[in-house]
């Protein structure tokens, strides 16, 4: 929104005016002088000095700015208008606004949305010879109507992303604590306000003593995503705890049931059982639902996507039988499980991405695991990505 206000004030000044000034109420409705701005002869100055917040909104005062915060009119005004005994605290920022700037005329006006007042705009000039006239409030009111409904549409947009990431936030499980194995994750929301997703982790124990690991990504960007997230998720915990089957089975039926009891259309993920070997150490068993594959690291160096037991992702065709792989993890491996935020770009190719990542794990293979995550969450993320990212990791150590 700062951005937008900048960019509106601009295409004002100075062909208007010399000052501009932006009065928004929050949503709590306190009022915050959020933006000054002065056209002078070296170009526009930010007054951050005259920034902040403003005291509350006057019922009843006829002054110009109190009556267009309250979304009542547009008005003229100038120095001899705040010059009168003040009648709220409002009137006496105005009149500290005036003696500040030189303003000698201004045009006040609400911004106004679809439903709501969003605050106000003031034009200034500091030419006494160039006074606004009241055919220039026409212009000072649409101009603040279109400020009203971009600024409107914003906070529609911050509301759903802010009940969406709480969700999500909530969603996101506490991890187990397992003997002998380390594990961390990490969540990091789309960069665009607009856009939330579906991605999700999970870790949880299985009777037997397994540990499951998920990582998924359900098909969108809003609010009927990360709804639908966690009804695939909350079914997958309870088949894969029900049933004692292998990963393959597990997701077989998951497919057969996402287009009658969710409202998934298509989403895909990694499910895999972390179990101990009979020959000692831990093994690995997954299946694949249309998502990028696990990268193993293992103890003497060496990268690899794991790209046995690859399917076709939910929804798209649930009666096919679905393959499985099977790795055993000697001490010093580590498995990232990953959602295709970290590789994908519009301006390359996914098989670009996967080898981006799978270069970047191996300079950064000597790491703590949690150092490991975050220093891959910032040289492997494509920079013009917009979607949200999931990481799960676990590592076997050497000497657990």
């Amino acid at each position: 929104m700062d951005d937008s206000l900048r960019k509106v004030v601009e295409l004002l000044l100075p062909r208007f005016a010399d000052w501009a000034v932006i009065d928004l109420i929050t949503e709590t409705g306190e009022v915050h002088r959020s933006l000054v701005l002065h056209a002078g002869s070296d170009g526009l100055t930010v007054r951050e000095d005259l920034q902040g917040p403003m005291p509350p909104v006057p019922a009843s005062s006829p002054m110009p700015l109190s009556k267009a915060l309250r979304g009542v009119s547009s008005a003229l005004a100038g120095p001899k208008t705040y010059a009168v005994p003040a009648d709220s605290e409002v009137a006496v920022a105005q009149r500290k606004l005036f003696a500040a700037t030189g303003i000698e005329t201004a045009a006040i006006a609400p911004v106004k949305g679809p439903s709501e007042v969003l605050g106000a705009i003031t034009l200034g000039r500091t030419a006494v010879e160039e006074p606004f006239a009241p055919a220039d409030l026409d212009l000072l009111e649409n101009i603040g109507r279109r400020i009203g409904i971009a600024l409107e549409n914003a906070r529609h947009y911050q509301r759903q992303r802010q009940i969406a990431a709480t969700m999500q936030r909530y969603l996101l499980p506490q991890l187990p604590r397992l003997v002998g194995v380390e594990m961390t994750v990490r969540y990091l929301p789309a960069p665009d306000a607009s856009h939330v997703g579906g991605d999700w982790y999970d870790a949880f124990p299985l009777p037997n003593g397994d540990t499951a690991l998920v990582v998924g990504d359900v098909v969108g960007h809003d609010l009927e995503a990360a709804a639908g997230m966690a009804q695939l998720r909350n079914m997958l915990r309870a088949y894969t705890w029900a049933q004692d089957d292998p990963p393959h089975h597990t997701v077989e039926r998951l497919d057969q049931a996402i287009g009658h009891i969710t409202d998934v259309s298509m989403a895909t993920l990694v499910l895999a059982r972390l179990e101990t070997a009979p020959s000692g150490g831990r093994a690995l068993t997954w299946t694949n639902a249309g998502h990028p594959p696990p990268l193993l690291l293992d103890p003497v160096g060496r990268t690899g996507f794991l790209g046995d037991g690859k399917g076709i992702l939910l929804g798209a065709c649930g009666d096919r039988p679905r393959p499985q792989g099977h790795v055993h993890l000697h001490p010093g491996s580590t498995i990232l499980l990953y959602t295709d935020g970290l590789i994908e770009s519009r301006r390359q190719p996914l098989d670009a991405g996967l080898q981006r990542l799978k270069d970047d794990a191996a300079d950064l293979r000597h790491r703590q695991l949690d150092d490991l995550v975050d220093d891959l969450l910032v040289r492997s993320r494509p920079a013009d990505n917009d979607d949200d990212v999931a990481v799960l990791a676990i590592r076997i150590p050497r000497n657990p």
